[in-house]
């Protein structure tokens, strides 16, 4: 997903809680990575690998001059032979400490295993940070036991209306890196109706090339 595409993702969502909800736990996760500290660990559950929201972070951290952003993917399993970028296990979790973050995407109840390796590194003094899928709408839902261990936590449910997980993990990203300021006057514009919205985006994204094309 493109600026463009986020861009008119946000347009549609203005009426809902979810742009400023974004933009808020992407705040958290970008002042929570110490520069020249020990980064940002990202980790899916077994059942599902955060890897495109790792590419989004890599691209914003190089787009927006903040290092500390690039994360290091922790993978439940890794095959013999990887390289170095998808070669980190979790093992990597169990020796978190102060000054990372640890941001868990988990599309369901994380297993045991992992939680208790989330435990840990809440306990050596990592901030544990949580992006979910099952709720029913931001900061609701979701597993109640890693937001008891998380210090912030955000929950997506496509069923409940336009965002699901992976948009979610768009939207966080792409805050992630973008000029506050920029974006404060964005969440400062006129709201329409969220039909009329919905409307307007289907119709460009259905819409045929321009002649040039």
């Amino acid at each position: 997903m493109d600026a463009v595409r986020v861009a008119l993702l946000r347009e549609v969502l203005a009426g809902t809680e979810w742009p400023a909800e974004a933009r808020r736990f992407a705040g958290v996760l970008r002042s929570s990575v110490v520069p020249h500290g020990g980064g940002l660990l990202l980790v899916g559950t077994e059942s599902y690998e955060p890897w495109h929201m790792a590419a989004h972070l890599v691209d914003e951290a190089a787009w927006a001059g903040l290092p500390e952003l690039a994360p290091t993917l922790v993978r439940h399993r890794v095959r013999p032979g990887a390289p170095g970028h998808l070669g980190v296990g979790l093992g990597r979790i169990e020796a978190a400490g102060r000054g990372e973050t640890l941001l868990v995407v988990a599309d369901g109840a994380p297993d045991a295993a992992l939680l208790e390796r989330v435990h840990g590194a809440r306990r050596a003094g990592a901030t544990v940070l949580a992006l979910e899928g099952g709720g029913t709408g931001p900061g609701r839902g979701g597993d109640p036991e890693l937001r008891a261990l998380a210090h912030e936590a955000l929950v997506a449910d496509g069923a409940a209306g336009p965002v699901d997980l992976d948009t979610a993990q768009h939207l966080v990203s792409a805050a992630a890196g973008e000029n506050t300021v920029a974006a404060a006057e964005a969440g400062r514009r006129g709201r329409r109706g969220f039909r009329d919205r919905l409307s307007r985006l289907a119709d460009r994204l259905t819409a045929p090339p321009p002649p040039r094309w």
